[in-house]
């Protein structure tokens, strides 16, 4: 696929069943719409993640302008493999589009960033003590320190190659998670500037993760910025100088004191919204669509069992279509129909959105395309989720169904069973950062 034409709307490739370019058969048969029929296209995935460059350009743009405003620099958080829409492509475009950090949770994430030529400042967060520091000193990047015990791995890296750290100190403001307590900050800040006095470590920021962010009107935010500050001083007095940052999507959308001088915007750069429903009010556009192709189309009679467990039953004559995804791929089992019904997954096919029946299997889903058949043959693209502007259902209704977030159903597409293609921002194409070891393909 050209990484200049929308996957969304262009021809997919997937040729339906009265295609002429249908060559062999699929397995099973039955008589109906385009059954025991399908295309064989060398190199078209069975299912795909299509990420849009452009809407992740216009996105990070929009946050950026946001953080501008009150001085501050941005951050775009390409952690986990970029949200599942990849992390070096996304880094690339982010970059482009007015970010000038980049942020992930490993030095391993950090260095596939590095070894894909980015070469903006990169900071990674959650590192464990016994990982190899030496790499991420070595390879420029940032580091989070929240303890004694990190400090001092980061400073024997930092001696073993030569060269002054870059450290964030992070205080626990209220998230008791990760970070340094406020009663061990002091010792920690007063070590770090003995450090940096040394020429081991350079103290970037103090830094702090959010609790309520995605309740802008919580007391809980305006406590942690209130502790934060009493750190960022501390470190002051201790002759440092850093910078300081807290704002995740969310305050970078909505609470512009909390900007700092950096704001570390994550969800909001894949366009999706973490303060409320789509579509975005900040004009954020959802970057992925999830897509696979009909595998097989049948007619079944009224009264036959469907999937696993026979949990739905055809009310009626109709027509079934098989979709060759499941569980395995990153389809939550709990979308399937209930027993009592229809559950609350939906897929747009054949220019309709059409409920899922049955129990969703580990590689399979079955579609109710109705009596007529939608017009459904092997081969015809079936939208899982997407931006939501052709109809289709969104990330959000998938979250929705099963009381979760939109990060969850994003990232947990999997590596190896769905292909990733990239499009857009100018047309550069390249190689995927996934590589051979996940089976992904894609362009920057």
């Amino acid at each position: 696929m050209s990484a200049t034409v929308d996957p969304r709307t262009a021809s997919t490739g997937w040729e339906s069943a009265d295609s002429p370019a249908r060559v062999g058969s699929m397995a099973g048969s039955g008589a109906g719409t385009g059954s025991g029929a399908g295309a064989r296209v060398p190199g078209r995935p069975r299912a795909e993640a299509a990420v849009d460059l452009d809407a992740i350009g216009h996105n990070v743009a929009v946050l950026a302008d946001l953080a501008g405003r009150s001085g501050a620099a941005t951050m775009a958080v390409v952690k986990a493999e970029g949200y599942g829409h990849g992390s070096v492509a996304v880094g690339r475009a982010a970059l482009s589009a007015g970010a000038t950090w980049l942020g992930v949770c490993t030095m391993a994430e950090a260095l596939v960033l590095r070894a894909g030529g980015i070469t903006a400042p990169i900071l990674s967060w959650l590192d464990l003590l016994d990982d190899d520091f030496t790499a991420g000193v070595a390879g420029n990047v940032d580091l989070s320190v929240g303890s004694l015990a990190e400090l001092a791995a980061v400073q024997l890296a930092a001696t073993e190659v030569d060269r002054p750290a870059r450290v964030h100190l992070k205080i626990d403001t209220g998230l008791s998670r990760n970070g340094c307590g406020e009663g061990e900050w002091p010792e920690l800040v007063h070590a770090a500037a003995r450090a940096a006095a040394e020429g081991s470590v350079e103290v970037i920021a103090v830094w702090s993760h959010l609790a309520h962010g995605d309740e802008p009107d919580s007391p809980v935010l305006d406590r942690q910025a209130a502790r934060l500050d009493a750190a960022w001083r501390l470190a002051r007095e201790a002759g440092l100088r850093p910078i300081r940052h807290l704002a995740n999507s969310a305050a970078t959308l909505t609470r512009p004191d909390l900007h700092y001088d950096l704001v570390r915007p994550g969800i909001a750069v894949y366009g999706l919204d973490p303060v409320g429903p789509p579509p975005s009010r900040y004009g954020l556009r959802p970057a992925m669509t999830f897509r696979t192709r009909v595998a097989m189309v049948k007619r079944v009679p009224a009264g036959e069992g469907v999937s696993y467990g026979h949990e739905w039953t055809t009310p009626r004559e109709t027509v079934l279509a098989l979709l060759p995804v499941g569980y395995a791929d990153g389809v939550p089992r709990r979308l399937g129909s209930r027993p009592s019904g229809v559950g609350g997954m939906q897929v747009l096919l054949g220019g309709r959105r059409l409920p899922v029946v049955g129990r969703i299997c580990m590689d399979q889903v079955v579609v109710d395309c109705g009596p007529d058949g939608a017009g459904v043959t092997v081969g015809a693209e079936a939208v899982l989720f997407g931006p939501g502007d052709r109809g289709e259902p969104t990330a959000q209704d998938w979250a929705d169904a099963l009381g979760t977030i939109h990060y969850e159903i994003v990232t947990g597409l999997r590596v190896g069973r769905v292909s990733r293609t990239v499009w857009g921002m100018d047309g550069r194409e390249g190689d995927s950062e996934c590589g051979e070891a996940g089976g992904w393909r894609g362009s920057r």
